[in-house]
């Protein structure tokens, strides 16, 4: 393991996809200048941190960022492996003893039940050299198809839509610092302001043109954004974005704002769009949408300005049964604009988890691997193969997608035995309460964290591992840039990096091929494997991305790299972006009936995904330290709720019980709750399991509910169980 460093590690935080850039210096050294900020709480192994110059943040940190080393001196770390002994409780073990025992049960898993009984779980905050060793550990040392990763409940409607029409995904085809040049930024079930808050320091020449539109039933921080002049709200009915964009795009063909010249050279597909849509019109649209007809034409009209103009959507669209097709909707809006590949225009879509990216692109998805190549296709196993020295034939075939992996859970022909790898399922996997039990009904689960989350708290096997100051590796920001992860402190006595883990159990399980523990040695296989593939990072290393350069994917050998997409050609063998039409369907089940409201779900500043790690930040939990349902005045002075009293929010899938938050900046027939909290106010044990045809991707963003006040003799917790 190389030296410590003894100044400042520059680096980047370890949240969401923006990927800030800082520098970590040891608390026994001197502070790199005026703008250092402590770490609240700060134990003396804990680093001060400071924003770094960098292109997407230009040193400017958000309020987690700014307190992400808390978490490195947290008392609540695992610090030894835990084995849940016959009395079911955890004690402390070895290292040997641990392995020995996870070994042993994999291997008698396979025997009694198959491979394909034994799943694993990734996560999109791991680096890409954990990502491509597990999913190798997965194929090789497992032998499973059963592999899939939280990204699925991220980006997978964004990821299949974009490569439906461009035949490349990667979230921003353009570097962000693009936006800053446009005059008009339509924003799509986003939150930036609130989800990675230094982004909008790209936004301001949108602002100050009047060109900044967001799409969103709340009226949010970034909302608020377009106050003053600066541009305007579009508050459609919650789910309704497709019928939304339809609309827009009806407009756009009737009032021929299309770039014709755009659309018969770089596309295919105008015309069977064309008659698809001609029966949306803006009347029918206003009717089911919520918005104005006279709305809807300005924003066709912005958009088709030609001022530098981006379509950038966000979670708020995709997460639905229908998000693969919203997305769609919105790349078909961008095509018939001659938006995508321009110099000054574009579309992209906002990665959320930290290497939402990069984790999507190099073997966790059920149906990929290395290099975002397909797993059925023989060409890419040869290719793979080959790098791993093995006979292709050995590499199982797809697997499924995460909603159907998790449903499988002890089921008698389902999973028996499950690997968890940076995620929370049971807070943050839609139908809590059903992934909940299937993990109890399980043979053996096995998690890896730094802390006992939700999910670890079940498992047979915890195994403490690094966390990100602590480890070397790669990630990939949300716009394709491969960026270093560097280790500016020691682990823990005790906690080990999960390259060292696979190591070991693949070398347990008489795993061909090699496994490598140096995290550039593993990137140095990545590079191989995923040459010639659409995510080719062959060109990359780390000598590379140490010198400071900008590398953005694809990057094949000899290459300089393509910060920007899709100038020439997009990513089909004819190089024609395809323009595919698409239509709503009914929603997963019945909204807004018998004195019903729809339940929305999304984020806070202060808290990230399932909260395991922002909830034990003091400064952020005390900032919101419990979830509470926001919902207008008029449906609480209805339901007899009163500001700051007690509810619940229920439905056929189980109870939440939280306090209630009475505003003006919510739809009457909406409600809201963060995703962040467990237990009682996990908003997934309300959510549907159903999914995306195409993707995937649960159905989070629309939820039938009824919200009641609690009376003080109602014991909500007999109730949820009697409801579930």
């Amino acid at each position: 393991m190389p030296a410590l460093p003894v100044a400042a590690t520059p680096t980047h935080c370890p949240y969401c996809a923006l990927q800030c850039a800082m520098t970590l210096t040891p608390a026994s050294a001197p502070a790199l200048g005026p703008t250092t900020v402590p770490a609240p709480d700060a134990v003396p192994a804990v680093p001060v941190v400071e924003g770094r110059a960098f292109p997407t943040n230009r040193g400017g940190l958000c309020t987690k960022g700014w307190t992400s080393p808390t978490l490195l001196g947290s008392p609540d770390r695992i610090t030894a492996p835990l084995i849940r002994g016959a009395d079911g409780a955890f004690r402390e073990a070895g290292w040997d003893e641990a392995l020995d025992l996870v070994a042993d049960r994999l291997r008698e898993t396979r025997r009694l039940h198959g491979a394909d009984a034994v799943g694993v779980f990734g996560g999109g905050g791991l680096t890409n050299e954990k990502a491509y060793l597990l999913g190798k550990f997965a194929r090789l040392a497992l032998g499973t198809s059963r592999i899939d990763y939280n990204g699925r409940f991220c980006m997978s409607s964004a990821a299949a839509a974009g490569t439906r029409a461009f035949g490349i995904d990667r979230g921003l085809p353009f570097p962000v610092e693009h936006l800053d040049a446009a005059e008009t930024v339509l924003l799509l079930g986003t939150n930036v302001a609130e989800t990675m808050p230094p982004f909008i320091g790209h936004l301001t020449g949108a602002q100050a043109a009047g060109g900044l539109i967001v799409v969103d039933p709340r009226r949010t921080a970034t909302v608020r954004l377009t106050e003053d002049g600066q541009g305007m709200h579009v508050q459609p009915t919650p789910g309704s974005d497709l019928v939304l964009l339809l609309g827009l795009i009806h407009i756009v063909i009737a009032e021929r704002l299309w770039d014709e010249a755009y659309v018969a050279e770089r596309t295919t597909g105008f015309s069977e769009l064309r008659r698809s849509v001609s029966v949306w019109w803006p009347e029918r649209v206003a009717s089911e949408t919520g918005v104005p007809v006279p709305q809807l034409r300005e924003v066709a009209r912005r958009l088709a300005s030609g001022r530098g103009t981006y379509i950038l959507t966000g979670r708020g669209v995709e997460q639905h049964v229908d998000g693969t097709d919203t997305a769609t909707a919105a790349i078909n809006l961008s095509l018939l604009l001659g938006l995508p590949g321009s110099r000054h225009s574009g579309y992209g879509t906002l990665t959320g988890q930290g290497n939402g990216q990069g984790g999507r692109e190099h073997g966790q998805k059920a149906d990929q691997l290395p290099g975002y190549r397909k797993i059925a296709d023989p060409e890419a196993r040869r290719h793979v193969a080959a790098v791993w020295g093995v006979d292709p034939a050995i590499i199982p075939g797809p697997g499924l997608p995460a909603v159907q992996l998790l449903q499988s859970l002890g089921q008698p022909d389902g999973i028996r035995a499950f690997l968890v790898h940076g995620s929370n399922v049971v807070v943050s996997a839609p139908n809590a309460a059903r992934v909940a039990a299937g993990l109890a009904a399980l043979d053996f689960l096995v998690v890896c964290d730094f802390f006992l989350s939700e999910t670890a708290a079940l498992a047979d096997v915890v195994l403490p591992v690094t966390q990100w100051a602590e480890e070397e590796g790669t990630i990939t920001s949300l716009e394709g840039r491969v960026l270093r992860r560097r280790r500016a402190v020691s682990a823990p006595p005790g906690v080990r990096d999960e390259l060292w883990v696979l190591h070991e159990l693949a070398d347990r399980l008489d795993a061909p091929s090699t496994f490598h523990t140096d995290p550039e040695a593993v990137f140095e296989e990545l590079r191989l494997a995923s040459e010639g593939g659409i995510a080719d990072y062959s060109g990359i290393d780390y000598a590379l991305l140490d010198a400071g350069e900008a590398a953005f994917w694809p990057y094949p050998r000899g290459s300089v790299g393509t910060p920007r997409l899709f100038a020439q050609s997009f990513g089909h063998p004819d190089g024609l972006a395809r323009i595919v039409a698409v239509a709503p369907t009914p929603p997963a089940e019945p909204l807004n009936v018998d004195g019903g409201l729809t339940l929305i779900t999304g984020r806070l500043l202060e808290h990230y995904q399932s909260g395991a790690q922002t909830r034990r930040v003091p400064e952020l939990a005390a900032a919101q330290p419990h979830a509470r349902l926001q919902l207008h005045p008029a449906t609480a002075a209805r339901l007899g709720i009163d500001d700051d009293a007690v509810v619940e929010v229920v439905n056929g899938r189980g109870i939440v019980r939280c306090r209630a938050r009475l505003s003006v900046d919510i739809r009457p027939d909406t409600v809201f709750l963060p995703f962040h909290f467990p237990a009682d106010e996990s908003a997934n044990v309300l959510t549907l399991d159903a999914v995306d045809p195409i993707s995937g991707m649960p159905e989070f963003k629309k939820s039938a509910v009824l919200v009641r006040p609690v009376l003080e003799t109602v014991d909500a917790r007999a109730t949820l169980e009697v409801a579930l």
